[in-house]
């Protein structure tokens, strides 16, 4: 099989399970209303989710260093205020990705 064929392959595979896992809740939901278990889990893992992101982001910060992770403290602080004042995931994203990078290279340089 040559090298194109081979690429060409995986991608339509890949493609093709995509599709399929993305479609099966459609087809299994379709005809009535998800169990109780499936709506409880909508309700609650985007919140739990978010814990372990945030939990994964400050695992490593220097809390020994003299600064004492004040770059990512206060990064999760304009995240939190960005998003308590504009209400929309993708500013805060951008304004706490702004500002940790800002402090690290000028403030707090590592």
């Amino acid at each position: 099989m040559s090298n194109t064929l081979h690429t060409a392959a995986v991608i339509g595979i890949i493609a093709l399970m995509t599709w399929i896992t993305r479609g099966i809740p459609y087809l299994l939901f379709a005809r009535k209303d998800p169990p109780a278990w499936v709506t409880y889990l909508g309700k609650v893992l985007p919140a739990a989710i978010m814990v372990i992101l945030v939990v994964f982001c400050l695992r490593h910060a220097p809390w020994a260093a003299p600064t004492h992770g004040a770059a990512e403290l206060i990064s999760v602080g304009v995240v939190v205020g960005t998003q308590l004042w504009k209400k929309n995931i993708l500013w805060s994203i951008a304004a706490g990705t702004l500002c940790y990078m800002l402090l690290i290279r000028t403030v707090f340089p590592v």
